[in-house]
């Protein structure tokens, strides 16, 4: 692996192509966004591609006016297009600005490709009630993949980082699952464990009736509880790692731990009200918080 002390992520990407990423990462999320604003030119672009590969990846998968077969093909061709890369050959503007993370922090193919298995697992769905194994590998794919790839380019590559991207990842998709479960409902997924439906008597079959059955906020609460747990394995492992060059990490789990914890202090009612109102993280607290870790 070369050394991260490069300069750009790619020498030759445009100047017109760093600026559509840009565009897409800002345009796609504030919270991602002011996090890495804090990092040094060549790892925030390198991020910033990463993030722009994942984006492209979503959209693919939650595209609900194309065909499972269009799906299916779309992301074919980005595993191709992944291959391609790793064979030195970038097809596309988001591969050519991977190509130098690539190279210069040491991205692994097999982390990029599990990365489009999650999203093919939300093709194939839509996923309703997936048992604990099931869920635990959806995060790892969607989330904890996609930090195993961060904390290369922060500089955290070895175990220590591996650890934070497998709890964090898993935290701040817990929590995303636990903010909008009447949203996935609306478009008939339900990632709730099976496990915690059966035991708090939930009829699961219907995504769009869990809300609204007894058992809901016994089973929302609990979960909240392993979103929790993983918040405090990621802290816990953190600690192991370089404090300077993790801060991009620690922002992000200080935003999602703050919303998680305003979600948990509202109400039962508020709790199954689709329309209420869950007071998340704001974008002026999000820049106090990157603020604030930008100069520790």
């Amino acid at each position: 692996m070369s050394s991260p002390a490069a300069t750009s992520v790619e020498p030759h990407l445009g100047a017109d192509d760093r600026a559509e990423i840009t565009r897409q990462v800002r345009a796609a999320s504030t919270s991602f966004y002011g996090a890495m604003r804090i990092l040094e030119r060549s790892r925030r672009e390198a991020i910033f591609a990463v993030y722009a590969f994942c984006r492209a990846l979503d959209d693919i998968a939650d595209d609900q006016n194309i065909s499972a077969q269009e799906r299916d093909a779309d992301l074919l061709k980005w595993r191709n297009d992944i291959d391609a890369l790793f064979a030195g050959s970038a097809s596309n503007v988001i591969c050519r600005a991977l190509s130098g993370p690539v190279r210069t922090y040491g991205l692994r193919r097999e982390d990029f490709l599990a990365i489009i298995d999650g999203m093919q697992m939300d093709a194939d769905g839509p996923i309703i009630a997936p048992d604990w194994r099931q869920l635990d590998l959806y995060c790892d794919r969607v989330a904890s993949a996609v930090g195993r790839l961060c904390v290369c380019i922060f500089g955290e590559p070895g175990d220590a980082g591996r650890l934070v991207a497998k709890h964090l990842g898993r935290a701040l998709q817990l929590t995303n699952i636990l903010r909008d479960v009447a949203e996935d409902a609306v478009i008939g997924r339900l990632y709730l464990p099976r496990e915690l439906l059966k035991k708090h008597k939930i009829d699961y079959h219907d995504a769009a009736t869990v809300m609204a059955q007894p058992g809901y906020v016994e089973l929302w609460r609990e979960m909240s509880n392993h979103a929790e747990r993983a918040f405090a394995n990621a802290e816990s492992a953190l600690k192991h790692c370089d404090r300077r060059k993790m801060r991009p990490a620690r922002i992000m789990l200080e935003v999602y731990r703050r919303n998680l914890q305003r979600m948990i202090a509202m109400n039962d009612a508020d709790l199954v009200n689709p329309k209420a109102s869950k007071r998340l993280v704001g974008k002026a607290e999000k820049i106090l918080i990157a603020l604030r870790h930008g100069i520790l």
